[in-house]
């Protein structure tokens, strides 16, 4: 670990489970609350052409195609843009790509990016946002002399959306800064978004997983600048990136595949903003200001709260395997219909 003086926030690497997700918490019969995969599958339009590209698999993927779309979609140049097997590849490759750096990762937040430093050999210093200030971003946290940063925009598991400013302020000479957006898509208009500039400096991950259901599929990618893309394209596998990855990227880009993502954000914003006045109704503490299609609360108890939840058919995500959480706070994915968690959720507390 580096040592050295610290700033208030920053912590030294301490043991948990980065590996956990929330597909470890669902079982059979069970509600799942605990995955933020937003429908239980593709749409019929991606599911056709999905279908379809089975009949071209003997050929070995060719990725030009979706590359082009994605760029198109932000506004990008194509040499700007990275298609990778889901956001872990590009947090994987993000990790080799630097080595000998000083990197942090700011918490509480998705823990594959630490997970893939770590596994990659790296001394990995943490930044745990407070929860007094609503886990919002302070740049100032961040050590000087750190030169990978990772942070999540809005954040996994907090649900808060940084200001694009907070996270521009990161920004300095010879450090890399990768935002990732994977939920994004899932917040209505985008704002915040780094992804349609080319910033010197800045990484966007992106993964089309949560809005369209394909989890399973692996679809992801990086935008940045032509160096750094270079760069992790010299560490890819070769055809990582399978033929109907490529397919379910071009399809997801156009334009009408991203006027449908906004109608599925709006609709989970308005999910969200009822849940939200629910919990509070009856005393649940929800963190910061929630804006992704999952809330992050505190309740009393929150390990036995969770396993009573279990008993009576509903998996939530526990949050204590995020650095800067403990068992107290739990994680809630918004559905459509949330009355009869809601109700469990009270008759327990």
């Amino acid at each position: 670990m580096t040592g050295g003086d610290r700033a208030d926030g920053e912590n030294h690497v301490r043991d948990v489970d980065l590996w956990h997700h929330g597909d470890r918490e669902v079982g059979d019969g069970l509600v799942d609350l605990a995955v933020n995969v937003r429908v239980p599958q593709p749409p019929e339009w991606l599911l056709t052409e999905l279908r379809d590209s089975l009949s071209t698999v003997a050929a070995y993927p060719d990725v030009a195609g979706a590359g082009d779309a994605i760029a198109a979609r932000h506004g990008r140049e194509a040499d700007d843009v990275l298609p990778t097997a889901g956001g872990a590849e590009a947090f994987t490759l993000l990790a080799r790509a630097w080595p000998g750096c000083r990197p942090v990762v700011v918490h509480p937040q998705f823990t594959e990016p630490e997970a893939a430093l770590l596994a990659a050999g790296h001394d990995v210093t943490r930044v745990e946002l407070p929860e007094s200030g609503g886990f919002a971003l302070d740049a100032e946290l961040v050590p000087a002399d750190a030169d990978l940063v990772f942070v999540g925009n809005p954040t996994n598991p907090t649900s808060v959306l940084h200001p694009a400013a907070s996270i521009r302020a990161l920004v300095r000479p010879g450090r890399l800064v990768v935002v990732d957006e994977a939920f994004l898509d899932a917040v209505p208009g985008e704002p915040e978004t780094l992804a349609p500039e080319r910033i010197p400096g800045v990484a966007v991950v992106r993964s089309l997983t949560k809005t369209w259901g394909i989890a399973g599929l692996r679809a992801g990618y990086v935008l940045a600048e032509p160096a750094v893309v270079e760069r992790l394209r010299g560490l890819q596998p070769p055809w990582s990136v399978s033929t109907p990855a490529a397919v379910a990227m071009a399809a997801c880009s156009r334009p009408g595949a991203v006027a449908e993502a906004e109608t599925l954000a709006r609709e989970a914003d308005s999910d969200r903003e009822r849940l939200v006045t629910r919990l509070r109704d009856f005393g649940v503490e929800v963190a910061g200001t929630p804006r992704a299609p999952f809330v992050l609360v505190r309740v009393p108890r929150g390990e036995k709260i969770r396993l009573a939840l279990r008993e009576v058919g509903y998996a939530v995500r526990r949050a204590d395997t995020f650095p800067g959480l403990g068992p107290d706070w739990l994680r809630i994915a918004v559905r459509s219909d949330m009355d009869g968690f809601l109700d469990a959720l009270a008759a327990l507390l």
